[in-house]
């Protein structure tokens, strides 16, 4: 999966997903005697949906996936790709879904919290500047994420339940032994129940999560491009005109 700072699928939901859906940088007119300057390389489609290189930078550079250690640096990129190439087939289904609006004050959270992985406010907008986006942009990606994890809890979410029974069986069998080898006290059950709980809640919910983006995939057209282009890039192709018959 995507590997991202938190762990868990649904936590990365939010994150990765910010910049899962950015605008694709405009790219400058050039002029038909001028070569062609590469701004922006198509990554992967998914259904007939490009995945840009900015966006993938987008996440990388807002801080939203992070190296883990020994990791290459292709072997980075490809993780945070999929990453994104799963964000976006969510993405669809939600469109098709059609869920409302998402509340303003969450959004505004985790603009905030996106801001405070930067120094200052100048450097959060310098960022934003360099990966062609403003504030009110990034407000909007992450309305757009925030809505899949709304899809989660309204589809999904109802399908877990824990028993007490596998709250008792991982007490026993996984928590108590792990403690004890630590050599660290056990506290009694009734103490860790709800903390358990919603631990195995998580897991479930990220397991549904799993499941449903796995039909998504089997459903979907995926193609990918990662590879750097080989060779300089095309020549400029000018359109020309017919001759028009004369009257």
């Amino acid at each position: 999966m995507s590997g991202m700072d938190r762990p868990g699928l649904l936590h990365a939901a939010v994150w990765v997903l910010a910049t899962l859906l950015a605008a694709a940088a405009r790219a400058q007119e050039t002029p038909a005697s001028a070569p062609y300057t590469l701004r922006d390389r198509i990554l992967a489609v998914v259904d007939e949906d490009p995945i840009l290189a900015s966006d993938l930078e987008r996440v990388i550079a807002l801080g939203l996936a992070v190296r883990e250690p020994g990791e290459s640096q292709e072997a980075f990129r490809r993780r945070v790709l999929e990453g994104l190439v799963d964000q976006r087939l969510r993405a669809h289904e939600i469109d098709r879904f059609g869920l409302g609006q998402v509340d303003v004050e969450l959004v505004d959270e985790h603009v905030a919290e996106i801001r405070s992985r930067f120094e200052s406010e100048e450097a959060f907008r310098r960022r934003l500047a360099e990966l062609e986006l403003d504030r009110e942009g990034l407000r909007q990606l992450v309305a757009r994420q925030l809505s899949v994890l709304e899809y989660v809890n309204e589809r999904l979410a109802v399908r877990v339940f824990v028993a007490l029974d596998e709250i008792n069986l991982y007490y026993e069998q996984v928590l108590a032994p792990q403690l004890r080898a630590q050599g660290a006290p056990v506290p009694p059950i009734e103490e860790v129940r709800e903390d358990i709980r919603e631990l195995l809640r998580e897991q479930r919910l990220n397991q549904e999560i799993e499941t449903w983006t796995e039909q998504l995939r089997r459903a979907a057209d995926v193609v990918r491009f990662l590879e750097e282009p080989v060779g300089p890039l095309p020549p400029v192709v000018q359109t020309i005109k017919e001759p028009q018959d004369s009257p």
